[in-house]
């Protein structure tokens, strides 16, 4: 029976997320192409295992296609689809070339919509994009077999028999690329949620250890940093540039104990109200000057209301957006542009700083953020680092988005103050009702 077949084949589709899920186990991905092999041995085994009617191959070889190509990749989806194609051609049959054009159409569509499936933020939204993909070669394929029987070129026996096996196969294929997408988006939230305790550990661990040794150093160089002062006011000799450069430097020094401490335990000393479009004018207007200077363009662009507040610290996340700002200028070569883009999606509205950078690689881009690593050639990370635990401490969140020639993105989003939510969606159904 072919309903026993197909679920089969649901099985043979699910379990290389099953199997991977539990080799990784919520790792960081291996470095052996496990999730490649996994899916070229279920593709394979749905050609073995398919049902055969009406010399035609039953099976859900397709959504191993489109799963290879978005969850595993270019290299991994071509990969499976050169296998796929070689054992199809090994069981041969009179409808061997319409196999080639669904096998190709499923690969086809997953790769050109690859790099926009990854955008796609829900998961239920990556559940209609992947049966979407999925039914691309069924729909192909429903066409031909419709067009073979209209011909005769089929030896259906019973044509109602045909349309049940059909809708069959249709519905199964929608439940298999929806179940498959749950369980990688399952692995994948698994992964980031077990990558962000151990970050959290790191953080509590390291936020310890600097505040005490920020504390114990900053003392004595403040009692260091005021003899200095004392004396180059009593010296009126030639000494007075050694003075100053030594100021300087103790200057310099305290500025990076003070990271050290806001890092330990960002500190927001008056949260309000703030808007969020004004604040992100006035860090345009002030980084302006920086910019020309670096000869980069910097531009702002909204959509959201004049008045729309976040509640958070005013200075301290200024002092977080500039940081982000004057980052994406010195990644930025001469010429070439950084956008600040605001946008509200619900109850969160986004900050988007992007630049047209040399961009980073998926290495570079995981350790964004962690502690001493920066892509500057001078600098120790912390600045990166304070502006993410300011944000965080603000109930906010910071993504980074890069591709390696083309730039980078940081998106820094923040809860929106409910009360003016409130207040604008009734202004909204009175301007309606008018």
């Amino acid at each position: 029976m072919i309903i026993e077949k197909l679920l089969l084949q649901v099985l043979i589709v699910l379990s290389p997320v099953l199997i991977y899920s539990v080799i990784s186990n919520g790792k960081k991905e291996p470095r052996f192409p496990f999730l490649m092999i996994f899916y070229m041995l279920a593709g394979v085994l749905c050609i073995v295992f398919s049902y055969q009617t009406f010399g035609l191959y039953w099976d859900l070889r397709y959504v191993i296609v489109v799963c290879a190509f978005l969850y595993g990749g270019v290299r991994t989806g071509w990969v499976v689809f050169a296998v796929l194609m070689l054992t199809r051609t090994i069981y041969g049959g009179d409808h061997l070339p319409f196999a080639y054009l669904c096998i190709t159409s499923a690969a086809l569509a997953a790769y050109f919509f690859q790099a926009k499936y990854q955008q796609v933020v829900t998961k239920w939204k990556k559940v209609l994009f992947t049966i979407a993909l999925s039914l691309v070669p069924v729909v192909i394929q429903v066409t031909i077999t419709m067009i073979l029987v209209s011909q005769h070129a089929l030896p259906v026996m019973d044509e109602s028999v045909l349309a049940t096996y059909l809708f069959y196969y249709v519905f199964v294929i929608i439940i298999a690329a929806g179940f498959i997408t749950l369980l990688h988006e399952a692995v994948n939230e698994r992964r980031r949620m077990q990558e962000e305790i151990i970050r959290a550990e790191k953080f509590n661990t390291l936020a310890g250890l600097a505040a005490s040794i920020a504390h114990e150093v900053r003392n004595p160089l403040t009692v260091v940093k005021g003899f200095l002062q004392l004396m180059k006011e009593d010296d009126k000799s030639t000494n007075q540039q050694y003075f100053s450069l030594v100021l300087n430097e103790l200057g310099r020094a305290e500025n990076i104990i003070n990271d050290y401490l806001s890092f330990a335990k960002p500190e927001l000393k008056s949260v309000e109200n703030v808007k969020l479009l004004e604040t992100v004018q006035e860090i345009q207007a002030l980084l302006q000057p920086y910019a020309i200077k670096e000869g980069v363009h910097l531009n702002e662009l909204h959509d959201i209301e004049e008045g729309l507040l976040v509640k958070a610290d005013r200075n301290q996340l200024k002092q977080a957006l500039i940081n982000f700002v004057k980052n994406a200028i010195e990644a930025t070569p001469n010429g070439g542009n950084v956008s600040l883009i605001v946008q509200q999606a619900g109850n969160m509205v986004t900050v988007h700083i992007s630049d047209t950078g040399k961009g980073m690689n998926k290495e570079e881009l995981s350790r964004i953020g962690s502690l001493f690593y920066t892509t500057k050639d001078k600098g120790t990370g912390l600045g990166t680092m304070v502006s993410i635990r300011i944000i965080e401490a603000m109930a906010g969140m910071v993504t980074f988005k890069s591709k390696e020639l083309v730039g980078t993105t940081v998106s820094v989003s923040l809860p929106v103050q409910k009360e003016l939510a409130t207040i604008h969606s009734i202004n909204d159904k009175k301007k309606e009702a008018m």
